[in-house]
């Protein structure tokens, strides 16, 4: 785990220096000697020739110096830019298994200085629990000379330690196989963390009890599984919570999605063990939010259940009746995120939610719409659609608005019951319209389909292989801004 040391006049202790730069600027660095300022422009030279992006360690003024480019890959953001620089010089450090690192960032804005240490640590990152022999790490500090910032810097830094924090937790849910992260053991992790976070309790609710209620989507897609589904509530409830503001996140947390009867194909199904990747960014997301003390009253509600094949599975054509009184005929068993999500969607009414969002891996419509780096997302308001985009900016996720087309809406028409779960067309908008149906009256609601960037298997920004986190810090921001607090 790194450590950042917040200093008014760092220490010459450090092993190497690290100047950001933009195209030819140097940003965030001390004042240099005029030998040293001759030496950085005759580096900037060689970088505008293309003989290296980031270049390995020089000496400038009689420092050993790293240069990090801050604007090296392309289409994201300027603050992306300097999560990406953060991201590659942990690599850096790491490789070179340097002890401290002294980060001159004095002259850079919070935003700016923020982006950094999410870089910083999301380089930290790695999951080895199933490795006989993991990689041998160096616990590096990172002096940050922040001169009369330092108060400033000191609680950005314990905000972004408590978020990356959280986001780990995210991902390792995520990247832990299906067989042992099974529902029961998910709830085992949601009550160790809810325990961790202040103002937070939790309620589970398991087979028996869903039955007793009427949640029958669970019951309904996890009756092939040995692993009874569960439908587990924490609640977040601060003392300074905003009145007229009530957040609800509902979480799809399929441990594991063959697809029951209407089985998937061989090729990628071990990637399944994903489809749990709403439910695990919800739980990080109040803890996230109840360890930062935010001003907003949340609820987090987690639809845990495993989609197998077995002798009580789900049969295609099978009606269940929603907790909503709908009936649903299940034409394909595969849609079945939807199905627990409705249950979700109505205990967010139930604890009387004045804004829900639900983030799923729903639909395989939206990877081939938008593909790895961007989540679509549905919304029933206008002012929430902007909210989500500009929190998705300010974390660096990028969120692209769909539209809840009615013309579709017949689609979801069944001769016998009120609903199919699936229609004929467009697959994201109409898994988007299906849940609507189960979203109360004037309660504003958005639908993110996360099923292109909660998991990748090739190097994506800061993330080698798996989990993503999608979502965390978005839903982060987003509670800020519903509390009264700008992104």
């Amino acid at each position: 785990m790194i450590k950042i040391k917040i200093e008014s006049h760092a220490s010459d202790k450090a092993n190497v220096h690290a100047l950001f730069f933009v195209k030819k600027s140097v940003q965030f660095s001390s004042v240099l000697s005029p030998e040293g300022e001759e030496q950085v422009e005759n580096v900037l030279t060689e970088i505008e020739k293309g003989i290296s992006d980031d270049l390995d360690i020089m000496v400038i003024d009689g420092h050993a110096t790293i240069f990090v480019n801050a604007a090296k890959e392309r289409g994201i953001s300027s603050l992306d830019h300097l999560r990406m620089a953060g991201y590659r010089l942990g690599l850096r450090v790491q490789k070179k298994q340097f002890k401290m690192v002294k980060l001159l960032l004095a002259d850079a804005a919070d935003e700016q200085f923020k982006a950094i240490l999410h870089g910083l640590y999301y380089s930290d990152y790695s999951f080895e629990k199933y490795k006989s022999k993991p990689k041998k790490t160096v616990e590096p500090i990172y002096e940050i000379e922040a001169q009369d910032r330092a108060k400033d810097f000191e609680k950005i830094a314990h905000e972004v330690a408590i978020e990356q924090e959280c986001l780990g937790l995210c991902k390792d849910l995520i990247n832990t196989p299906g067989s042992d992260l099974t529902p029961e053991e998910f709830i085992h992790v949601a009550i160790r963390e809810s325990h961790r976070a202040p103002d937070v309790s939790i309620k589970i609710r398991n087979d028996k009890q869903l039955a007793r209620e009427g949640f029958n989507g669970l019951l309904t897609v996890g009756k092939g599984s040995r692993y009874s589904p569960y439908l587990v509530t924490l609640s977040y409830t601060p003392k300074h919570a905003a009145k007229d503001k009530h957040l609800a996140i509902v979480g799809k947390g399929l441990t594991f999605d063959t697809g029951g009867i209407s089985l998937k194909p061989a090729k990628g199904m071990n990637e399944m063990q994903s489809d749990m990747s709403g439910a695990a960014a919800a739980l990080a997301a109040i803890c996230a939010a109840a360890r930062l003390k935010l001003p907003i009253r949340i609820t987090a509600i987690l639809c845990l259940a495993e989609n197998r094949i077995g002798s009580k599975a789900v049969l295609p054509g099978d009606i269940f009746k929603a907790k909503n009184g709908k009936t649903v005929m299940v034409d394909n068993t595969d849609a079945e995120g939807r199905l627990v999500l409705s249950d979700g969607l109505a205990e967010a009414g139930l604890v009387n939610a004045t804004h829900i969002i639900d983030l799923a891996t729903l639909t395989g419509a939206m990877v081939r719409a938008l593909g790895y780096a961007i989540t679509g997302f549905f919304a029933n308001d206008d002012q929430l659609a902007k909210d989500i985009i500009i929190a998705g900016n300010a974390s660096s996720e990028k969120f692209w608005p769909m539209p809840l087309e009615d013309e579709y809406a017949d689609e979801l028409k069944d001769k016998f019951a009120d609903l199919t779960n699936c229609g004929k067309s467009s697959g994201a908008i109409l898994a988007a319209l299906f849940l609507r149906e189960f979203i109360p009256n004037g309660v504003k609601w958005a639908h993110w389909d996360i099923a292109g960037t909660a998991y990748v298997t090739k190097p994506w920004k800061y993330t080698a292989y798996g989990a993503t986190g999608i979502g965390v810090q978005t839903l982060i921001e987003l509670a800020r801004k519903l509390g009264g607090e700008e992104p």
